[in-house]
């Protein structure tokens, strides 16, 4: 017998997708290249800085064999800013993606480069690298929240302030988008345009969304359609009036 799972990706799937993502290693030992299926990993030569797939950079760190950097966006001062402009800016909107970055400005493991795609965009992770110490800050990409989870809970001792500050503000901004979302589809879908902008909305917050979004969506299903019975059962019996009116018109 089949079980009947929900739709769409759960919070552990989300985040194993997740481990695709690019971070920054600081090496703590001499590791040679290796060959994965998107190509080869940097070599790593103390104490230069080299990007890794998460995952790697997560065995990494729990053999000691190296320390991984924070992303800009995760600093307390960019969290922080991050919860001023989705309250107090412009808190009808979530904030933007990092900008998309060109290949001729990263030297992107295993894509190869030639003259006449320099400027062509790369658009989705692992390719993007948004998580990396290069990162813009005051932008959270895609992956935003089950990184930092992931960071504080495997390299808290890497963070640049305690990880317990860290928590705060993400706690916070996390409320805060969770109700503007919940707001958003609510007006959205019950009175609105049906029409919900969900530009910056993070991989995490689609997936818990979802059974809400479900849930609104199937209500205002049902609505209209109880709507559109109840105007057709309005026309039928206006219909039968008028044949009766005629009948009665006609002596009948």
């Amino acid at each position: 017998m089949a079980l009947s799972l929900p739709p769409g990706l759960t919070h552990s799937e989300v985040a194993f997708l997740c481990e695709m993502e690019l971070v920054t290693v600081v090496p703590r030992q001499r590791l040679e290249s290796i060959p994965l299926l998107r190509g080869k990993t940097p070599a790593l030569r103390p104490p230069h800085r080299a990007d890794l797939p998460l995952w790697l950079a997560l065995l990494l760190k729990k053999q000691r064999r190296a320390n991984i950097v924070p992303p800009p966006w995760l600093h307390p001062a960019s969290l922080a800013e991050l919860i001023h402009r989705e309250t107090k800016v412009d808190p009808e909107k979530f904030s933007a993606p990092p900008p998309t970055p060109s290949r001729a400005r990263y030297n992107l493991p295993g894509l190869a480069h030639r003259a006449n795609d320099d400027e062509r965009q790369i658009f989705s992770p692992p390719f993007l690298p948004s998580c990396t110490a290069a990162a813009p800050a005051g932008y959270l990409p895609y992956h935003w929240l089950e990184m930092a989870e992931t960071l504080l809970a495997h390299a808290a001792d890497d963070m640049p302030v305690p990880a317990g500050e860290i928590r705060g503000l993400l706690r916070d901004l996390v409320e805060v988008r969770a109700a503007k979302m919940r707001a958003g589809i609510g007006s959205a879908g019950l009175g609105g345009d049906g029409f919900l902008e969900m530009t910056g909305v993070g991989a995490v917050e689609l997936a818990e969304s979802r059974g809400f979004v479900l849930g609104v969506v199937d209500g205002v299903r049902k609505i209209g359609a109880s709507a559109e019975a109840s105007r057709r059962e309005e026309e039928l019996e206006a219909g039968d009036r008028e044949d009766d009116d005629d009948d009665e018109d006609m002596g009948i």
